[in-house]
């Protein structure tokens, strides 16, 4: 019976938007990974388009196509002249679908209807709201916004509170398809020990070193827990040399750690390891980070916004909003306590083994991408 069921078109697919695979940069660059080696493992042919500095030099990876297109070095050219670019040249590819990712890539999407192609826009958070941008950013974002919900064939937002918030302001339906992580800890720790820590016995935080992630207030936070236990700050950031300078200077001998970004097996042990994992974003939609470190098994102490929220459920421990004293607190018990808390890990992976799992977020960008062929 199941030789008489019509067999879907394996379909040829571009991954736009990201600084490239192998992922070094941050959620966008994990995403477009995860889910092009799924795509391409289910049959489907999938380039990624990537920039020249993240490049791996490689011409394929995961059974993914990698191309690398140029852009202008610049804070606030770099992600749209990459953009631009990459879709100009996808335009000749004979793509099915583009997948494009950002909201500030909303006013390309035009483009790929010129080679027949059909659209997907990842809108991502509510960009327009990190304090790195200046007024002319924050006006180019809310523009964006709006053209998210007039370019693409379809706009998908990673949480639920940005869906609503799409709903709210213009009147827009997004598709709600979250990010994936693996559930699964590494018992290797070389990796903790290149560091000088030992298992168990560090404070971790990883985000990109830009200020709405508050760096800055974890690191206050630790400093007046008084905490004997080493912090580790895991994470790098383009363009914000001079606050990444400050951190540093205000951070103590050798207890507080800045290994800039680590990838792979080594992030995955430091996760694993960690005493408890610090999440303190107030911008953004589902954070790779975070339900990677849940998906770890660690014990998180969460920044409380709806989307952090929304995240991690039941399965974590949330901090008063940007509240120095709050997490001071908290970071207090769970070191001299961390007993009473470690039921909180298990239900951390319980919550990504249900809720963000990569097979069925594939599966819905899929079926997604048939209904945009299908119309």
């Amino acid at each position: 019976m199941s030789s008489l069921v019509p067999q879907r078109k394996l379909l040829k697919i571009a991954i736009l938007g990201t600084r490239g695979i192998p992922a070094n940069y941050g959620g966008f660059e994990t995403f477009a990974e995860e889910l092009s080696a799924r795509l391409a493992e289910r049959g489907h042919q999938v380039t990624v388009y990537g920039r020249p500095k993240y490049s791996s030099g490689l011409s394929s990876y995961r059974g993914v196509r990698l191309i690398v297109v140029p852009c202008l070095l610049h804070k606030y050219l770099e992600t749209v002249t990459h953009t631009a670019l990459s879709i100009w040249t996808a335009l000749r590819g004979g793509y099915d679908i583009a997948l494009v990712c950002n909201a500030a890539n909303a006013f390309l999407c035009f483009l790929p209807h010129l080679a027949g192609q059909k659209v997907v826009l990842n809108v991502d958070g509510i960009e327009r709201l990190r304090r790195k941008w200046n007024r002319l950013g924050k006006t180019f974002y809310r523009l964006g916004e709006f053209l998210s919900t007039q370019l693409p064939d379809a706009t998908v937002s990673d949480a639920r509170v940005v869906r609503d918030y799409y709903l709210r302001e213009y009147g827009l339906a997004t598709r709600f398809i979250p990010y994936g992580a693996p559930v699964s800890r590494t018992a290797d720790c070389a990796a903790v020990r290149e560091l000088g820590l030992h298992p168990g016995g560090y404070v971790l935080y990883v985000s990109r070193l830009e200020p709405e992630n508050n760096a800055r207030l974890v690191l206050d936070s630790y400093l007046a827990a008084r905490l004997t236990i080493p912090l580790v700050m895991v994470g790098d950031a383009p363009y914000n040399e001079g606050y990444i300078a400050e951190l540093k200077r205000i951070a103590p001998g050798n207890n507080v750690l800045f290994p800039g970004a680590i990838y792979g097996s080594g992030y995955r042990q430091l996760l694993s390891h960690c005493l408890c994992y610090v999440h303190a974003t107030e911008v953004g939609g589902t954070h790779p980070a975070l339900i990677e470190a849940m998906g770890a098994g660690c014990l998180v102490v969460v920044n409380d916004t709806p989307e952090n929220r929304e995240a991690a459920g039941t399965a974590g421990i949330f901090y008063e909003f940007n509240d120095l004293e709050s997490l001071r607190k908290i970071l207090v018990d769970v070191c001299s306590y961390p007993e009473r808390f470690e039921h909180f890990r298990v239900l951390a992976q319980e919550r990504v083994r249900q809720e963000y799992d990569w097979e069925r977020v594939t599966d819905q960008y899929e079926d997604l991408f048939y209904e945009l062929i299908d119309e």
